[in-house]
């Protein structure tokens, strides 16, 4: 998306910085694991597809995709690539409306508490930059880690596909959910 190519997110553990063409082949190489493509419900791509959906994202209207750094390693060696543990994404539909996916690809990144950080992050970037009113997180059946993350955060089941094997969960967006939100990543 043209509108975050030079926003850069700085949390306590975490930095969001937008997905750049030095971050593909790490990012295509995470996307190799069978386990991050059910968990993300994804496709796997060549390399050279990879790179054209990176490009296609940084210039499409509806894409919002950061790559999630650890800030700690990022501080300390100033590699991007090094230090990049995942990713987060928000679709946006009409009605402002968007889907969020976070990702936590590197696994001495997980089980930290960071998906919350990652995600009210972004929650807060969709609510005050992309002026979102609902946000929407279509989670696989068996990713219950995930779908424990968004209860935590506020999010309410919609519906559930039994063929796609996905829950939908939802949360219309407004001020004092982020306030809400706020207050819980301190915890």
């Amino acid at each position: 998306m043209k509108l975050n190519q030079g926003t850069v997110i700085v949390a306590d553990h975490i930095l969001l910085v937008p997905y750049q063409r030095h971050h593909v082949l790490k990012y295509h190489n995470w996307m190799k694991s069978e386990e991050l493509q059910s968990l993300t419900a994804s496709e796997p791509l060549s390399l050279e597809e990879e790179y054209e959906m990176q490009q296609s994202w940084a210039l499409d209207e509806d894409k919002c995709t950061f790559i999630v750094l650890d800030k700690a390693k990022f501080y300390a060696t100033r590699d991007e690539v090094e230090s990049m543990i995942g990713d987060v994404n928000c679709f946006l539909s009409e009605d402002n409306v968007a889907e969020l996916n976070v990702m936590i690809a590197e696994t001495d990144a997980q089980g930290k508490g960071w998906g919350k950080e990652i995600a009210v992050h972004m929650i807060e970037y969709g609510i005050e930059i992309l002026k979102l009113e609902k946000i929407l997180a279509k989670i696989s059946s068996s990713n219950t880690r995930s779908i424990r993350l968004f209860q935590t955060l506020g999010f309410n089941k919609e519906s559930e596909s039994t063929v796609f094997q996905e829950i939908t969960m939802g949360r219309c967006a407004d001020n004092e959910w982020l306030k809400w939100l706020r207050s819980k990543i301190k915890k």
